[in-house]
């Protein structure tokens, strides 16, 4: 029988076809960067004092400065803001000093989202399709995102935050999936790079949409309209052909692919008309599978924790922007800039040196900006902001490697299964790190930058994490559908073998070569 990755070679692996819908998904990683790390400007907190109602009379009565009537305030009757023409939900809801924590609540809510919808719309997904769950999440983004915008009072914020949270990750993840479908194999792990770099590009965006837009509801309105316009994709996307595949819907998958081929300017053989799914004999992988050998219950636990620290730290460094004083609009842009280089280093490095070399520096890198950082005297401070633009640099290509490490490091029966269980452990990260950032900066502004370094430095420690050799796992192409049923099983035993306990080290590889994610 004919696999479809042979037809999409014939379709062509990455024509016109697939730059098209590619160039539209990108677009999607744009504004997750701000819904992400929006807080830093919605919820943005200014100077602020105890309001007493008479001295407020009096300053306007006789013209005094804010600072005098400060001098003047006495406990409280509510605050007063010097809004430097910024307006958040901090101000507007009064989470200052006692109710702090609450603005920590806020970002909180929604990684609680991103951990409940990533699993529920990649169920979706796998049941109902790519393009419906992506559609569907879109919908649920613009209806979940203007609810935050109106929202009237602290507890619907919280609310409608982790619905908007429930349909922006899974969404997005769909996105990735289709993409990564319809590509051949060779293209895929470049589309999955550059797709996450449009994340950075969202970035440098969203402090100039910032600086035009004050007020937090507006800027909450105008990060979610790009959902709605997505909905509009209905008419420019296709379903994924091999999940149709995979549900016996060989007459949808044949039409989308042939529409590829036209669209593609060439021409398909007539063995489409034996396209088979090439993974419909394989078995459901178990969370058992996961730890089952040694080997397995290494990599499983720190994928796990490479994901979680990488969530830690790299939204707590890009929170940390709004807490240091400075300008806050040149600061974040400065520091988005920085994140571009880290798709190409990987890109350029993987294929000449590996894996392990690259992942491991790139940790290396981001635990020691880190510690330097926090030492660094205020009075130094370009060479402050340059150690700490290095050190993101550092985690933006550590984060952006996890991904298909993670993918490259499990046998194809058990992958997905692998992917889903270890990132779900970023969700963890991300529901951690505003604690961790804006409590411990109560008690010395630079003591998450300590424990972000040691985070990262633990991680170089595990440098066996890519010993596996990566070639060890049967790439999803390459296991023909054809074979019979115990040359399956057969193949599930040896990549279970294969990674039990080895008194050798024939398995150690650099991994130069592609494998297929």
């Amino acid at each position: 029988m004919t696999t479809f990755d042979d037809i999409l070679e014939e379709a062509g692996p990455f024509g016109r076809c697939q730059k098209r819908i590619f160039a539209l998904f990108c677009l999607v990683s744009m504004p997750w960067a701000g819904v992400y790390v929006g807080i830093v400007f919605q919820g943005f907190t200014p100077d602020h004092w105890c309001r007493d109602p008479a001295v407020v009379e009096r300053r306007q009565a006789c013209g005094w400065s804010l600072a005098d009537s400060r001098r003047l305030t006495v406990p409280p009757d509510g605050w007063e803001y010097d809004y430097e023409g910024r307006q958040s939900f901090v101000t507007e809801f009064d989470l200052v000093c006692s109710e702090g924590w609450l603005v920590d609540m806020y970002q909180a809510s929604l990684n609680v989202g991103f951990l409940v919808g990533s699993i529920a719309i990649g169920y979706m997904a796998d049941r109902f399709g790519r393009k419906m769950s992506f559609l569907l999440s879109n919908l649920l983004n613009g209806v979940a995102g203007i609810l935050v915008a109106v929202a009237p009072n602290y507890v619907s914020l919280l609310v409608f935050r982790t619905l908007y949270g429930f349909g922006v990750k899974g969404g997005w993840v769909a996105g990735y999936v289709l993409i990564t479908e319809i590509v051949g194999v060779e293209y895929r792990r470049t589309v999955g790079v550059i797709y996450q770099m449009f994340f950075s590009v969202g970035i440098l965006l969203l402090p100039l949409l910032a600086y035009f837009i004050t007020d937090w509801r507006w800027l909450q309105v105008v990060i979610t309209a790009p959902y709605l316009l997505f909905l509009s994709y209905y008419w420019f996307i296709p379903e994924s052909p091999r999940w149709l595949l995979s549900q016996n819907k060989k007459a949808k998958a044949v039409k989308i692919t042939e529409d590829m081929a036209k669209e593609n300017k060439m021409t398909l053989s007539k063995n489409i008309e034996t396209l088979a799914d090439d993974n419909a004999d394989f078995t459901t992988a178990s969370f058992m599978d996961l730890i089952r050998t040694p080997k397995m219950r290494k990599h499983t636990l720190i994928l796990s924790y490479n994901w979680f620290t990488s969530a830690v730290v790299y939204q707590g460094l890009i929170m940390r922007l709004g807490i240091l004083g400075g300008n806050v609009y040149i600061d974040f842009l400065i520091a988005g800039l920085v994140e571009f280089p880290a798709a190409f280093l990987i890109l350029f490095t993987i294929e000449r040196v590996g894996r392990r070399l690259p992942f491991a520096t790139a940790n290396f890198v981001a635990g020691v900006s880190c510690f330097v950082t926090a030492f660094i005297p205020d009075s130094m401070f370009w060479f402050k902001t340059v150690v700490a633009c290095v050190g993101r640099l550092g985690i933006t290509m550590a984060f952006e490697m996890v991904v298909f490490v993670n993918t490259e490091l499990y046998p194809t029966f058990v992958r997905n299964l692998g992917v889903s269980v270890c990132s779900t452990l970023c969700d963890v990260g991300g529901i951690v790190a505003p604690f961790l950032l804006y409590r411990l900066a109560v008690i010395w502004l630079e003591l998450p930058l300590i424990i972000f370094g040691a985070c990262r430095c633990f991680i170089v420690e595990e440098g066996d994490l890519l010993k596996t050799c990566l070639s060890e796992t049967c790439p999803v192409t390459k296991c023909s559908s054809s074979r019979p049923m115990k040359e399956k099983v057969a193949l599930k035993n040896q990549q279970l073998a294969n990674l039990l306990p080895s008194n050798n080290n024939d398995d150690v590889s650099t991994n130069k070569d592609p494998a297929t994610v």
